[in-house]
């Protein structure tokens, strides 16, 4: 076993006991889904969760890591802004047996959103580089997951963030300035560095 501080072991630990919960509770979902795209989506994300669990148990076993970043693809998704063909929420069902799609999208768009703040606030805790890697990598993946989650609700109507008019949009962008390359020195100068 590696040498890790108290509190990346501790942090670490916690990390794969979220992971063993998602894996299951994906499975679940996965079984439930009316969708077969979305319960294709939920299998995908949970072979993923598995390879980052094996990963993990592997880095506290001292069996090394294993961990390539990859780019994730971003561009085949389909995505719109704005309210056109909002499907209304309903009501909820407090005694049901089962999940409606939405419910569940929503269940998993909102675990994959506080997987990535959590495993980034875990980051920031680690010293050891291969730790604060794994959970650097974890921040990374389940970004990429809710994004595949909010693409499917997107399409689906389920979730279609407002838009501002284009004129508000412009008006708003247009406040901030851009630095001029003799604002950086000057800064630079008064402050001895630059600094933000």
């Amino acid at each position: 076993m590696m040498n890790f501080a108290a509190h990346e072991l501790l942090e670490t630990q916690e990390a794969l006991r979220v992971k063993i919960a998602e894996i299951e509770q994906h499975g679940a979902f996965a079984n439930q889904c009316q969708d077969q795209t979305l319960a294709g989506i939920l299998r995908n994300h949970q072979q993923r969760m598995i390879q980052a669990y094996q990963q993990g148990l592997n880095l506290l076993q001292g069996r090394g890591n294993n961990m390539a970043y990859h780019n994730p693809d971003f561009q085949g998704h389909y995505s719109t802004t704005g309210m056109q063909n909002q499907v209304p929420l309903g009501v909820p069902m407090p005694n049901t047996k089962t999940l409606s799609d939405q419910t569940i999208a929503t269940l998993v768009l909102n675990a994959h959103k506080t997987g990535s703040v959590m495993s980034m606030v875990w980051a920031n805790e680690c010293v050891d580089p291969a730790i604060r890697h794994y959970h650097v990598q974890g921040a990374l993946l389940c970004q990429e997951m809710a994004y595949d989650i909010w693409s499917w609700m997107n399409q689906n109507g389920y979730y279609q963030p407002p838009r501002f008019p284009q004129s508000q949009m412009t008006q708003m962008a247009s406040m901030f300035q851009p630095m001029t390359n003799i604002d950086m020195q000057n800064r630079m100068n008064n402050t001895g560095n630059f600094s933000y």
